[in-house]
């Protein structure tokens, strides 16, 4: 197969821990062309999404261990060689992995638009780009009522202050943050309260999510990584020193965890929706048993995961769109 990336800059990338590196490394292994490029590069020419397809060969990451205890991933410095870009309409590949990293800002919405000109009948496009319009992370949650911590949006001050008054305590969440940022615990009584609301809600233009807070969040945020509607892996991120988010990216530590029965019915709850939005591959968070945040646009945890579990969930998704892809040609034939 041939499979195509939209990624950030790849010199940004940390092989170590980026889950698109994970996902081009096992497509390798397995023994299909990798080609990359960036979201600024695509465009419709004569009714077809093209863009400049950069062919690339990465060294795979090793394991070694760690002096910490357990093990790490490393990568070799030179860990990719580009070749050179041939402009191609993204058709002539048979897997389109769109992987940018939010935020979800109105050059990625306008990406999506270019990305419905990809034919789905010939070319599988993860997540599908109607999907990631569909699905604001936060929001998209609200509809899975029956697993999810009592929440509200608004962007009303007296709303959001009735609401923390009879929680005691709550968590705001602007809704198009990333890995954490912007996330504020809230307190009634807190006299810092007024300024909070009035930043986070740009006085009152902007509205955000706050929901319950959930005490086991003290016992980590679990990434539960979802693949056609099924759970293949998970990871739990603990919060360490005073920080209350367990999120990577702000600090929060790794441990192995297992699938619950409990994280079963969760999926089980949202794959229908999943599946009809065409969001194949998806980051479930979840605290004390509940959904928080469902994440659509570059699910992260991979490395984690394997690294912890002694799986490749690289090669489960890849595995999972040889399949997909060739069903696709049965039926076009």
């Amino acid at each position: 197969m041939k499979l195509a990336f939209i990624l950030d800059p790849i010199d940004r990338l940390d092989p170590t821990h980026d889950s698109t590196v994970a996902l081009m490394e096992a497509a390798q292994q397995l023994g299909h062309e990798v080609f990359i490029t960036q979201a600024q590069q695509l465009a419709v020419v004569a009714g077809q999404t093209q863009a400049p397809l950069v062919p690339v060969n990465l060294v795979p990451v090793t394991l070694e261990p760690n002096p910490a205890g357990g093990d790490r991933w490393r990568a070799e410095p030179q860990w990719y060689r580009c070749g050179e870009a041939q402009w191609q309409p993204l058709e002539a590949m048979d897997a389109v992995f769109m992987r940018t990293d939010p935020p979800v800002t109105v050059p990625y919405l306008y990406t999506t638009y270019l990305l419905d000109y990809v034919d789905p009948r010939k070319t599988l496009v993860m997540n599908a780009p109607r999907g990631i319009r569909a699905a604001n992370e936060k929001m998209y949650a609200l509809q899975f009522g029956s697993v999810i911590p009592e929440t509200i949006v608004s962007q009303d001050k007296a709303t959001i202050r009735a609401f923390v008054e009879r929680q005691g305590r709550a968590v705001l969440k602007p809704l198009g943050g990333k890995a954490g940022e912007g996330i504020l615990f809230l307190e009634a009584g807190d006299r810092n309260f007024n300024s909070m609301i009035e930043i986070s809600t740009h006085a009152g233009q902007v509205p955000v999510m706050v929901q319950e807070f959930l005490p086991e969040a003290k016992d980590g945020d679990k990434r539960v990584i979802v693949l056609n509607g099924e759970a293949i892996g998970a990871v739990n991120r603990i919060p360490t020193g005073n920080e209350f988010r367990g999120n990577m990216a702000v600090g929060g530590r790794v441990e192995k965890v297992e699938i619950t029965p409990r994280d079963r019915e969760i999926v089980a709850a949202v794959a229908p929706a999943l599946r009809r939005d065409g969001l194949y591959f998806v980051g479930l968070d979840v605290i004390g048993g509940r959904l928080t945040e469902v994440n659509v646009t570059s699910p992260t945890g991979i490395r984690e995961i394997d690294r912890l579990d002694g799986v490749s969930l690289g090669q489960q998704t890849i595995a999972w769109v040889e399949a997909t892809v060739s069903a696709l040609a049965h039926a076009a034939s």
